[in-house]
């Protein structure tokens, strides 16, 4: 597994978070650490998923994200 922190834009308030939660807790080979506010803290399986996968699951849900370092 390989560590992510997205940077997420847009989110003000607990439907943000729950927003976000709920997109990237489906995502097949992820692990959600924590999603606080302006941030989510994940693992994931690179034989599975990519960084641009889970961030376009994000932009879906309306947020703007940028992958960066653990």
């Amino acid at each position: 597994m390989t560590e992510l922190t997205l940077h997420i834009e847009g989110m003000s308030c607990s439907h943000c978070l729950n927003a976000v939660n709920k997109a990237i807790s489906g995502q097949p080979g992820l692990e959600v650490g924590s999603v606080q506010m302006g941030r989510a803290d994940l693992r994931y399986d690179p034989d599975v998923t990519d960084p641009a996968r889970i961030v376009a699951a994000v932009e879906a849900a309306g947020y703007r994200a940028v992958a960066g370092g653990s």
